[in-house]
């Protein structure tokens, strides 16, 4: 429930937001007698696209620590270790404020980093993850996540989903309005009618929306390559592979005891039957292999 309240909250922050924003840019009615204005378009397609990916990237923090219980932890804590080691790490990476560090309960080896910027950021790494991998496979965990914070992933990866939200807009819309179209009579009767278009609107933006899927997926991919390769350079190439390796041997143990769950250690990859052009991480094997031959 807490997550479903959390999920209608940003969705009214989303509609609110653009709402002020396309006032305060007089950006006009795409929809015009003659036919599409398409500049209009492309700018309320942009201000929808993008603003609902920075409200959730401006709001991630506070979104982890509600939906995932994720508990901040100190140096003075039973995890000063761990803090303390996220904190190295992060001057080592010439980041300036230092991350917060937080702990969540959960079987599943996991860790992920969050926040809108380099200096404001959150590194939560799972109860299962302590428990079943050593001190060189943890640390090669916390620096891959502490790539990702000074690799400003969080923000590239919010404009790459928001850019091609918006050209999913822009797109379903100008095939919506050409069916419409080809509908109408020489005299301009007829067509979809106006809950028809918007039905046709929403399926073109899902059919879209999963074209376009393999552009992000590519991009995640590949910060996620270049993350391991900042991971091994603050923590050591060794201490990098380990923790891959690691999260593989956690993987064939679920495999050998039938568990269905799926796994996203340290956002490094996940058990799932997608298709590799919407993974959104390379196989395990690829990404020891180029950390082994350096190809990175």
């Amino acid at each position: 429930m807490l997550r479903i309240g959390l999920f209608i909250i940003t969705n009214l922050l989303v509609v609110f937001m653009v709402n002020i924003v396309l006032s305060v840019f007089n950006v006009q009615p795409y929809l015009e007698g003659t036919g599409l204005n398409y500049q209009s378009l492309l700018v309320f397609c942009l201000v929808w696209g993008s603003v609902g990916s920075l409200i959730s990237l401006m709001m991630s923090k506070f979104m982890a620590k509600m939906a995932m219980g994720v508990k901040i932890v100190d140096e003075n804590s039973q995890y000063g270790d761990l803090v303390r080691t996220v904190h190295r790490l992060a001057k080592k990476a010439n980041i300036t404020k230092m991350p917060e560090v937080g702990i969540y309960d959960s079987p599943e080896v996991n860790a992920f980093a969050t926040g809108p910027s380099r200096n404001n950021s959150l590194v939560a790494v799972s109860s299962g993850l302590l428990n079943q991998m050593n001190s060189d496979e943890v640390e090669g965990v916390l620096a891959h996540e502490i790539a990702h914070v000074a690799n400003g992933d969080m923000i590239t990866m919010s404009l790459v989903q928001g850019i091609v939200n918006a050209f999913v807009m822009f797109f379903s819309r100008i095939v919506a309005f050409a069916i419409d179209n080809a509908m109408r009579d020489e005299e301009g009767r007829g067509g979809l009618g106006f809950f028809a278009r918007m039905a046709v609107t929403i399926v073109l933006d899902i059919v879209f929306g999963i074209a376009a899927a393999p552009i992000v997926a590519w991009f995640s991919r590949w910060r996620e390559f270049r993350a391991d390769a900042g991971g091994a350079q603050l923590a050591g190439k060794q201490k990098m592979i380990s923790a891959l390796q690691g999260l593989q041997r956690t993987l064939e143990v679920a495999d050998v005891e039938g568990s269905d769950k799926a796994f996203a250690s340290m956002k490094i990859s996940s058990k799932s039957n997608l298709a590799f052009l919407f993974s959104s991480h390379p196989p395990l094997e690829t990404r020891i292999k180029a950390l082994q031959q350096g190809n990175y």
